[in-house]
C-alpha cells in the first residue's frame, strides 16, 4: 500500500516538476520581466515600471548561463537592454548608444558617432534623440552628465547610457559592456503606476 501511495505521489508531482522546469527555462532563455529601479531612463522608463524583456533577442542561451547556443544577433544602436552591472552584478536597464567599431564621444549629454553628432530635435516640447531605431526622448538636465571619449568601442561590445543623461550611472562610469553579457532587449512596458499599459521605450 505504501508503494502504491508513493507511486501516485510521484505521478502527481511529475506534471508540477515539468511545468516549473518549463517556466524556469523560458525565463532564463526566452522571456522575462523586470521592474525599473531608478530614474536613469526617464522619460522613457519611469521608476517602478514593469518591463517585458525578450531574452532571445541576442541569441538562444543554455538555461541559467551566458553560453549561447545559436542565432547570436548583434545589438543595435537604440536598443534598450538589461544586463548585470560590471561593478555590482545588479541588473541594470540602459540604452545602447554605440556598438563595436564606433568611435563614440559624449559631450554635455550629446552623443557623436564617428565624428558626427547624433541628431536631436524638439517635438511637442520634448527633446528627442534619433538613433538607428528612430527617435526617443532624452533629458539633458544637470549638464548632461560626465564627458566620455572620443573612444573606439571594442568589437562585440556596446556603450550604454541612460536617457536621463545627467542622472545616470552608465557606461561613462563602468565602461563598455560585452555583447554576451546582455540578458535581453526590452520590448515594452506592461505596467505603470499599477495600471496595465503597453508602451515601447
Amino acid at each position: 500500500m505504501k508503494r502504491f501511495s508513493r507511486s501516485h505521489a510521484l505521478r502527481d508531482l511529475l506534471p508540477v516538476v515539468i511545468v516549473v522546469g518549463i517556466v524556469l527555462t523560458a525565463r532564463s532563455s526566452l522571456a522575462d520581466h523586470y521592474h525599473v529601479p531608478s530614474g536613469s531612463m526617464l522619460p522613457s522608463l519611469h521608476v517602478g515600471d514593469h518591463i517585458a524583456v525578450d531574452k532571445s533577442a541576442y541569441g538562444l542561451r543554455i538555461p541559467l548561463t551566458h553560453v549561447q547556443l545559436m542565432g547570436a544577433q548583434a545589438p543595435q544602436r537604440g536598443d534598450v537592454v538589461v544586463f548585470p552591472s560590471p561593478e555590482t552584478g545588479e541588473v541594470l536597464v540602459k540604452r545602447v548608444i554605440a556598438v563595436g567599431g564606433d568611435l563614440v564621444e559624449v559631450h554635455k549629454g550629446r552623443v557623436s558617432i564617428d565624428g558626427t553628432k547624433v541628431p536631436m530635435m524638439v517635438r511637442d516640447g520634448e527633446l528627442e534623440e534619433v538613433l538607428d531605431d528612430g527617435p526617443h526622448e532624452v533629458r539633458l538636465d544637470d549638464g548632461g552628465g560626465p564627458e566620455f571619449g572620443p573612444t573606439r568601442v571594442p568589437a562585440e561590445h556596446v556603450l550604454v547610457l541612460g536617457d536621463n543623461r545627467g542622472n545616470s550611472h552608465d557606461g561613462r562610469f563602468f565602461g563598455f559592456v560585452p555583447d554576451d553579457m546582455l540578458l535581453g532587449r526590452v520590448v515594452g512596458i506592461f505596467l505603470r503606476d499599477g495600471h496595465p499599459t503597453w508602451q515601447v521605450p
